[in-house]
């Protein structure tokens, strides 16, 4: 049987997390979520201690991404070693802060930096740097009781990990227990032929998926095959997190300052009541259809 932990991102809300956004942690948990994403970043702060506490009184799982400012050079897959210096402090201080909120795993790209795009073949020698910092984060992450969870990405935001093959050939690499891989349905579009082989690849080393449409929106009526991500999931996954993942384009919104130029995502609530019961729904049926 499965039994998935739904969840969200607060990009569905807010840009910027502060000291003013405890309510979406109650807001989350009303609309019947069991997980939430806060996004970290040099321009990001607020009062960890709140945070942890009404998460905890809400009975809420807390994940962090470093989805805000976050300094190009801060890159531990680059060829300059004051670069990979720079990334590995950057990389700790947000594990640390993750750790100081409660929260589980800090999910991203942390294997380079989206937007970093070298058009040039990727490198055995970049892969090895790699996976050598990427070992030393993860069991620096296991120390604070937080999963490290990397990100495949699409070749617009990276020529490094593209693929569920690739995030597990890294993984394979780095020889860490406590490195981990989350598949993002949008990134999936243009790096896979077939998304049930994709997530299978993953294996034991699956923590879960960012779940949205082709387009950024609310999933369900788009191209993303959900039959084929849930029957997968039911294999290999059944105690995945399934956090839906978009930017907010309301009135006030942000999406336009992260390339989205469709109204995707109006209100949150309505993207959240919405995607959890499309996804729930499908999970169900397919669950049935399997047993």
């Amino acid at each position: 049987m499965t039994s998935y932990k739904y969840g969200a991102h607060q990009f569905l809300w807010v840009e910027h997390w502060t000291n003013d956004c405890l309510y979406i942690l109650d807001e989350a948990r009303e609309l019947g979520l069991d997980s939430f994403e806060i996004s970290l970043g040099d321009d990001i702060n607020f009062n960890p201690v709140p945070v942890r506490k009404r998460a905890g009184e809400l009975g809420l799982e807390l994940t962090v991404g470093p989805g805000n400012n976050w300094p190009m050079e801060c890159d531990i897959s680059s060829d300059s070693v004051e670069n990979q210096r720079l990334g590995m402090e950057w990389h700790r201080l947000v594990l640390e802060r993750a750790a100081d909120i409660g929260a589980v795993a800090y999910i991203g790209a942390s294997y380079g930096h989206p937007g970093n795009v070298l058009r040039q073949p990727r490198k055995y020698s970049e892969l090895e740097r790699i996976a050598q910092n990427l070992y030393q984060l993860a069991e620096y992450a296991g120390s604070l009781n937080v999963k490290l969870v990397i990100e495949p990405m699409s070749h617009f935001r990276t020529h490094l990990i593209h693929s569920a093959q690739d995030a597990v050939d890294l993984v394979s690499m780095v020889r860490s227990t406590n490195l981990y891989i989350n598949l993002d349905t949008y990134h999936m579009i243009t790096e896979e032929r077939h998304y049930a082989n994709a997530i299978r690849t993953c294996g034991n080393a699956l923590w879960g998926i960012h779940a949205c449409e082709s387009d950024r929106g609310v999933p369900g009526g788009g191209l993303v095959p959900w039959d084929d991500v849930f029957k997968s999931l039911a294999d290999v996954g059944p105690d995945a997190r399934i956090l839906m993942e978009s930017y907010n384009t309301g009135k006030g919104g942000f999406g336009l300052t992260r390339g989205i130029f469709k109204d995707v995502c109006p209100d949150a609530t309505d993207f959240v009541k919405n995607g959890l019961e499309f996804l729930k729904q499908r999970a169900e049926a397919v669950q049935q259809r399997i047993t």
